[in-house]
């Protein structure tokens, strides 16, 4: 039943032709169900061998919250084997008996929060971050966008008429849920984004074979050695490179980029303050493209409330939003998915 779940799972938690974020999660819960219970029938899985995966993920450290997600994922796979006429339905039915690890009542260890990140922060890494991936940062924190929209947005996407642009991306976390996303630029987020507008309508805005260009020429523009001496511009390149900066940032480069910028931010202070023969400044910490949302929901909470919060980051609950306005009607197709690696500092 399981091998049989993972062969469907393959197939259905796939978006824009790609692998979800769902898949890593089923396969590490198939791996506990098969290395427990892979020779048991299905009809001898109850709650007991449920609560024993339990804690055997426990005993492995995991967090109270994965625990949980993991043991969910096992029942919909069993819940799967039972629209297949796989799995009795008792058993489905009793292994709804077993309740989740409850916070402060179970020996799992608590995950930390993630929490939003200083303005103060952000602001002391822009300056070692590629242009590009700069301007997403800060497009990201007047907006309070998830950070894949962020890396698909496209001109087409962005509605300019009026005051206040309306952004709605072409692929979005809820969609199958038959919402609509709309993304408010206000004035800072527009004086950002304005620049990236300039271009065909159905290119990305942030690409990182430019921001990698935009690099390689900020870095010949420090060079003090003579062009007659040295290395060339371009002749210290890999031939075959393994990777290739691609059409459009994915979360992953995103957030390599963030990282290698703090990184970097704390090894230049650190080097200035052993220059001026002082104490090493207290390190950045280490940050994501998440924490930036948080941080746009944290101020739009405390100036406009809670609401405010879950409306302008589309986390509300409740029935699917209305149609798009008939007046915006600049829909175009998404182009054919490319390698999205980035290169060293893109």
């Amino acid at each position: 039943m399981a091998l049989r779940y993972w062969r469907f799972a393959q197939s259905y938690y796939v978006k824009d032709h790609r692998p979800t974020g769902s898949l890593p999660v089923i396969r590490v819960a198939l791996r506990y169900l098969r290395d427990c219970y892979g020779h048991t029938p299905v009809a001898d899985f109850g709650p007991l061998a449920l609560e024993a995966l339990q804690l055997r993920m426990v005993g492995d450290d995991l967090s109270r919250s994965t625990v949980n997600g993991q043991i969910a994922c096992i029942r919909r796979a069993f819940r799967w084997g039972v629209a297949k006429q796989l799995v009795p339905g008792a058993v489905l039915q009793a292994l709804q008996a077993l309740p989740g690890l409850r916070k402060a009542r179970t020996p799992a260890r608590e995950p930390e929060p993630v929490g939003p990140v200083s303005d103060e922060v952000v602001e002391a890494t822009l300056p070692h971050m590629p242009a590009v991936v700069a301007d997403m940062v800060r497009l990201q924190r007047w907006t309070g966008c998830r950070p894949v929209e962020v890396c698909i947005l496209r001109p087409c996407d962005v509605d300019t008429a009026g005051a206040v642009w309306r952004y709605r991306p072409e692929s979005h976390k809820t969609e199958h849920h038959g919402r609509e996303r709309v993304v408010f630029l206000g004035p800072k987020a527009q004086d950002v984004l304005r620049p990236y507008l300039l271009r065909e309508k159905t290119m990305y805005c942030f690409v990182p074979a430019e921001s990698e260009r935009k690099r390689r020429a900020e870095v010949h523009e420090r060079r003090r050695t003579p062009l007659s001496c040295g290395n060339r511009p371009g002749t210290n390149q890999r031939r075959r490179p393994k990777r290739f900066p691609g059409d459009h940032y994915t979360t992953a480069s995103y957030r390599r980029a963030i990282d290698r910028a703090v990184e970097l931010a704390n090894r230049r202070a650190a080097q200035d303050a052993e220059a001026r023969g002082e104490e090493p400044p207290a390190s950045l910490p280490s940050w994501s493209p998440n924490q930036l949302r948080h941080t746009a929901a944290t101020e739009i909470r405390q100036r406009f409330g809670l609401e405010a919060a879950q409306t302008a980051l589309a986390d509300a609950a409740g029935p699917p939003a209305p149609a798009c306005d008939t007046n915006w009607t600049r829909r175009c197709p998404r182009p054919p998915a490319r390698r999205s690696d980035g290169l060293s500092g893109s």
